[in-house]
């Protein structure tokens, strides 16, 4: 029988932002800094993660470097193997199709949640973050292109201002650069930028269903330029990736 002394709940535990998005201590600078390179293609799919190797390198033990690589893990943008250790994912062709469907559905949410909240300030900074993607494809730094090609959609949610959102679009679009390194056909030309500021104008104006329909034709190009063709039940071969 309750009694007015009797707690029904224990209190609940909030999570600061910080916690929610993972950047908090020193052992999530090492969790950026790998995703910064993922992002950039500097680490493909495949490539083995040493504890060894990345606790000299950030001058760390291997346990902080074993937490990052489980919240990697956790994640889906690393792969651990028994016995092997852990890798850069490969998502197969049927991943790469849900993830793309997954963003098909989150990021029509985040430009009517944006375009519902945005001022100036905001699409000044789309812009001028446009304006860098710009200044990289004129200086051929492709590094930089696809890197920033990938945080225009990130930064959209982070102008939503929902943690778990952002989450979301950040595992997202780092799983859409490895399903680019994986399946990019050379002969089907990458989307141009062009299409991100066509986003932007139309969300300035308050056209709120042509900037989801622009966003969605804009996924659809850069899944178009992907040779997502594999059957279905092609397997990949982790012994010729991880060989």
């Amino acid at each position: 029988m309750l009694t007015e002394e009797t707690p029904t709940s224990r209190p609940r535990k909030v999570r600061t932002r910080d916690q929610i998005l993972g950047a908090s201590d020193k052992r999530d600078g090492i969790y950026e800094r790998i995703l910064n390179a993922v992002m950039e293609h500097r680490l493909i799919p495949g490539t083995k993660l040493v504890e060894e190797k990345l606790a000299g390198v950030f001058q760390v033990n291997r346990t902080r470097i074993r937490e990052v690589l489980a919240r990697l893990a956790y994640e889906g943008i690393v792969t651990t193997i028994p016995n092997r250790g852990a890798f850069i994912a490969s998502p197969s062709v049927e991943e790469a199709r849900l993830i793309f469907q997954a963003r098909r559905i989150l990021e029509p949410a985040l430009i009517r949640s944006l375009v519902a909240k945005a001022d100036g300030e905001q699409f000044q900074r789309l812009h001028a973050h446009v304006a860098q993607e710009r200044a990289a494809r004129e200086a051929a730094d492709t590094r930089a292109v696809i890197r920033l090609s990938g945080e225009f959609h990130l930064l959209i949610a982070q102008m939503v201002d929902s943690p778990p959102l952002i989450k979301l679009m950040r595992e997202l679009s780092l799983l859409t650069c490895l399903i680019i390194l994986l399946y990019d056909s050379p002969n089907v030309p990458a989307c141009p930028n062009h299409e991100h500021t066509e986003v932007i104008q139309a969300m300035e104006q308050g056209q709120v269903d042509e900037a989801v329909r622009l966003m969605l034709g804009h996924l659809d190009h850069i899944e178009a330029t992907l040779d997502l063709s594999l059957e279905e039940d092609t397997e990949v071969d982790l012994e010729h990736i991880f060989g």
